[in-house]
């Protein structure tokens, strides 16, 4: 079975683009979140294998909802996927437990190889 993603954007054609991506590749999506408030309760509801998060979103941005989600599930695997490229922000994100962070626009590989490289790690 394929494994499972959240997938958390504020944009609702990035949210398209990264379902395109990873449905092609053999991933199920069993969620979308447009804020960081959206994405902590569906990550408690449907207990995915990986989500990728925004970080620039209302409500509650993805930083946050990164603290949110690891204060529920601390093996939570998550992958950053933002424009934002300041290395504060990568900081932030990473310490507050993604385990991996792809700056917009990307191309199709990137977002794949660091999905599979947090899956592995968090299979170990």
């Amino acid at each position: 079975m394929g494994k499972r993603i959240l997938v958390v954007d504020d944009a609702a054609f990035m949210r398209m683009m990264i379902k395109n991506i990873v449905t092609k590749s053999g991933y199920e999506v069993v969620g979308e979140a447009e804020n960081g408030k959206q994405a902590v309760e569906k990550y408690a509801e449907l207990k995915p294998d990986i989500v990728t998060m925004d970080i620039t979103m209302p409500d509650m941005d993805g930083i946050e909802a990164v603290k949110a989600i690891k204060a529920i599930d601390p093996q939570a695997s998550i992958v950053m996927v933002s424009a934002m490229g300041q290395q504060a922000m990568v900081m932030d994100a990473i310490q507050a437990g993604a385990r991996d962070f792809i700056v917009k626009p990307f191309q199709q590989e990137r977002l794949l190889q660091a999905i599979e490289r947090v899956l592995a790690r968090s299979r170990r």
